[in-house]
């Protein structure tokens, strides 16, 4: 027996689906025209420093290679490896037994000579007074001026020899040319120095204060010094701030000293030094570290907060704005560096613009919004008639501007 549904159950159905059918329709139509609920922020135009970050080395204030000028062995080493050594203090010891020997003939050499030149200037002096009488030949007279002229050159030639072999003396006794710190000892006792040897006996270094030298592209370098022509930018400071190898913020601030004239053919960089203080002594020659310093201000640059960029599928750069009639409007920029949490714009907004930093993630161009101050409380997403009143002519907008959060 095959039972039916009444008439009258199936219209009621029907009738049923129809009426949910339209309600949800019109749900869903008044959920398309809500106007969505966004944060804005005000731009205006910020000087900015132009932050430059560089790799460095660190090198020695001074370097000093302690090398030895006369040739004998070495006697004594009369400093500690390692230490600190005062301009002038004694190294090493060298054998100075020949020096001191030389300079011993040097002076007996010297007093003979000295005696030549008495007793040749004596007879002269005899000889002068006989010439005016005639009583001796004119040309014996000339002959003892000569030898007494002759005798004296022997004497500066020989006082000269002297002080020759008196320095040559001083020299077995290396010292230091500059304070600082010494390294290790490259000879030992009983080794044999020579005045021409390649290798230093040991190399001397000051390192406080201490330099950096830091490499940046000659192309980078020639942009800022267009710029600074221009007028597009003005020069900033000199005062430099040092990374660690570990990341750690070197304590001391330091200062650009100079930038070299040539560019390095092999690396297309040019280098610029810097100079630190350093008297605890933790910065050390050849250490790597990282150089930041303001090379330039941008007077005319526009802070944007990084929540409110972002990028296409080439890599450009976009906001959301609060365009005409409250609808979102899209606009490429221009944003090639941070600094701290914003984005730096230098092409593609204007100040007064009304960038969308909150709500962005469902927007599309030309979409109703409902526009509230970014720093005003909010309830992001929620019914237009239920938010917080912000007002869509930005009544606040003197709390919002460039701020970011």
């Amino acid at each position: 027996m095959t039972m039916t549904k009444p008439p009258l159950l199936i219209g009621a159905l029907c009738a049923l689906t129809l009426s949910l059918g339209a309600c949800s329709g019109k749900e869903d139509e008044g959920r398309g025209n809500r106007a969505a609920q966004v944060g804005y922020v005000v731009v205006r135009q910020e000087a900015v420093p132009l932050t430059t970050s560089l790799g460095g080395r660190t090198v020695a204030f001074e370097t000093s290679e302690v090398r030895p000028q006369v040739n004998g062995i070495i006697r004594r080493r009369l400093f500690t490896e390692g230490g600190f050594v005062r301009a002038g203090q004694p190294l090493y010891q060298i054998d100075a037994s020949l020096y001191r020997a030389a300079v011993d003939q040097a002076e007996a050499n010297l007093a003979s000579a000295r005696a030549s030149a008495q007793a040749a200037d004596e007879k002269a002096k005899r000889f002068e007074p006989l010439a005016k009488i005639q009583a001796v030949a004119q040309q014996d007279y000339s002959d003892a001026l000569a030898q007494a002229r002759s005798a004296r050159a022997a004497v500066a030639q020989n006082a000269a020899a002297l002080e020759t072999a008196r320095i040559n003396l001083r020299y077995t006794t290396l010292s230091a040319p500059i304070s600082g710190r010494i390294g290790r000892s490259l000879v030992t006792p009983g080794g044999l120095a020579s005045a021409n040897q390649a290798t230093p006996l040991a190399v001397i270094q000051q390192t406080d204060p201490i330099y950096v030298d830091m490499q940046q592209s000659s192309a980078d370098l020639t942009r800022l010094r267009q710029a600074l022509a221009s007028g597009g930018v003005t020069p900033g400071s000199t005062s430099v701030r040092l990374k660690l190898e570990d990341g750690s913020d070197y304590g001391f601030a330091g200062t650009v000293q100079f930038s070299e004239v040539t560019v390095n053919e092999g690396t297309g960089t040019v280098t610029l030094r810097a100079r630190f203080p350093n008297p605890q002594g933790l910065l050390l020659p050849g250490m790597f570290v990282t150089a930041l310093f303001d090379q330039a201000i941008n007077p005319t640059a526009i802070l944007v907060p990084q929540a409110a960029v972002q990028r296409d599928f080439d890599g450009s750069a976009f906001v959301y704005l609060v365009g005409k009639d409250n609808k979102a409007a899209r606009r490429k920029i221009v944003a090639e560096r941070t600094v701290g949490p914003n984005w730096v714009v230098t092409d593609g907004l204007k100040p007064g613009d009304k960038v969308i930093t909150q709500g962005v993630g469902n927007l599309k161009a030309g979409a109703p919004v409902k526009p509230v101050p970014a720093s005003s409380p909010q309830r992001l997403g929620a019914p237009a008639g239920k938010a917080a009143d912000g007002g869509a002519d930005g009544g606040s907008d003197k709390g919002a501007a460039a701020k970011g959060n």
